[in-house]
C-alpha cells in the first residue's frame, strides 16, 4: 500500500533523474533516495551508460545508516549483469528495510524479477509511485528496449499553412531566432539527428547542437549516394551515418568510396525501390542508438508517417503563409486515402515563442 510522502520522495527521485537527461543512452534515466526517520541519507542518479546506477550512488552515499532504511527509485533495479553488477545484490546485503519502486523495469532481462528477489528476501517493496510521470521521461527507453526500434521524434519549423520551404526551395528562415535556438537546444536531448538527402542537397546543414558540447550523431538517408564528400554535415568530429541501399557487384561508385572515408555506410534492404526504413531503424538501434530526432524533408518524413514509425511530434509554426501548391510541404508521402485513416495524436501542448507556436504531441 502506498504511504503518504512515497509520491513527495519519490518526486525527489524524479528530479535526480533528470539531472542526466540526454546522458544516459541507451539506459533509462534512473533517480534514488535513502530515507531513513524521515532524514534523507543518501541521493543518487544514473549519471551514463557504464556508471554506477542510482541506487549504488544513494546507498555508498548512505553507508552503514542504510541499514532499516527505506530505498525510493524511480525504477525497479537491476537483477541482471550488463555494464555494472546487479543493484540487487547491493540493496539486499546493504540491511535495506523496503523498498518503494517508481515503475517495473520494461527491460526482458529483469521486468519483475528484480522486485521478486527483494520480497524473496524479505525487503518490504512497495511497486506504483508516478508511473505515469516516470514513463514519461523514460519514453525513449521504453520503446527501444521493448521494439529494438529507436523513439521517434519529428521536428518540423513551417509556416502556417504547412510549407517547409517555398516553391524555389527557400527555407531560411521561416522561425524566428528565438524559436531556432530552442530547437537546437533539444537536440541534445537525443542520440542522433536524421535528415533527408534532399535536406544536405539543399540547405547543406551542419546538423550540430548549438549550446552543447554533446557528438550528436548524424544520419542522413541517401539511397543512391548523392551527397557531395564536402557537405558541411562531415563537418566537426561528431559521427556521419549514411543510410543507403546495397550497392551491386561491379557498380561501386568513385562518390561511394568516397564517402566511406568519413562516414558509416548503413546498407539497408529495399522496399518498392526505396530503403526500407524500419529495416533501417532496427539496425540503428543495433548500434545502441535509442531516439532519434528527424528534422526533414518532407518526404523523409511523410514516408516515416506512412510507415507507421513516429512517436512524437514537434511542430513549430510561424504566422506566414507561403502558398503554392509546388511549395514544399512538412508532410508528404503517400498519405491516408480517407480521413478516417488519419493518424492520430495525443497529449497537446502548446507553447508560444512570441507570434510563433511550438505544437508537441505523440502519436497515439
Amino acid at each position: 500500500m502506498i504511504k503518504p510522502l512515497d509520491e513527495h520522495y519519490m518526486r525527489l527521485a524524479l528530479k535526480l533523474a533528470l539531472k542526466a537527461k540526454g546522458k544516459t543512452s541507451p539506459n533509462p534515466l534512473v533517480g534514488a533516495l535513502v530515507v531513513k526517520a524521515g532524514k534523507i541519507i543518501g541521493r543518487g542518479f544514473h549519471a551514463r551508460a557504464g556508471f554506477a546506477h542510482a541506487e549504488i550512488v544513494a546507498l555508498d552515499e548512505a553507508g552503514k545508516k542504510a541499514k532499516g532504511a527505506t530505498l525510493y527509485v524511480t525504477l525497479e533495479p537491476c537483477a541482471h549483469t550488463g555494464r555494472t553488477p546487479p543493484c540487487i545484490n547491493r540493496i539486499i546485503g546493504s540491511g535495506i528495510k523496503e523498498v518503494v519502486v517508481g515503475m517495473i523495469d520494461p527491460n526482458p532481462l529483469n521486468n519483475g524479477k528484480g522486485v521478486t528477489l527483494l520480497k524473496q528476501s524479505n525487503i518490504k517493496v512497495r511497486v506504483g509511485v508516478l508511473g505515469e510521470q516516470l514513463k514519461a521521461i523514460n519514453e525513449s527507453f521504453i520503446k527501444y528496449i521493448t521494439t529494438r526500434i529507436p523513439f521517434i521524434t519529428v521536428k518540423v519549423a513551417e509556416s502556417l499553412d504547412g510549407r517547409i520551404a517555398t516553391r524555389t526551395g527557400d527555407s531560411k528562415w521561416i522561425t524566428s531566432d528565438k524559436a531556432r535556438a530552442f530547437a537546437h537546444r533539444m537536440r541534445k536531448d537525443y542520440d542522433a539527428i536524421m535528415v533527408g538527402v534532399n535536406t544536405v542537397l539543399r540547405d547543406n546543414p551542419s546538423l550540430n547542437a548549438w549550446f552543447s558540447q554533446k557528438k550528436l550523431i548524424k544520419i542522413v538517408v541517401d539511397s543512391n549516394l548523392s551527397i557531395a564528400e564536402d557537405s558541411n554535415i562531415f563537418a566537426g568530429p561528431s559521427q556521419v551515418i549514411i543510410i543507403t541501399l546495397p550497392s551491386r557487384p561491379g557498380q561501386e561508385t568513385e562518390n561511394r568510396k568516397k564517402l566511406a572515408a568519413k562516414a558509416k555506410i548503413l546498407e539497408v534492404k529495399e522496399k518498392a525501390g526505396q530503403i526500407n526504413l524500419r529495416d533501417a531503424l532496427k539496425k540503428l538501434a543495433g548500434l545502441h542508438i535509442s531516439n532519434i530526432i528527424v528534422e526533414g524533408g518532407g518526404t523523409l518524413i511523410g514516408s516515416l508517417f506512412d510507415e507507421r514509425l513516429v512517436d512524437k511530434i514537434l511542430f513549430f509554426i510561424s504566422p506566414k503563409i507561403i502558398g503554392g501548391k509546388d511549395a514544399v510541404s512538412s508532410v508528404m508521402g503517400s498519405g491516408v486515402k480517407r480521413v478516417d485513416q488519419a493518424i492520430k495524436l495525443r497529449d497537446f501542448k502548446i507553447r508560444r515563442f512570441g507570434e510563433e507556436l511550438l505544437v508537441s504531441a505523440r502519436v497515439s
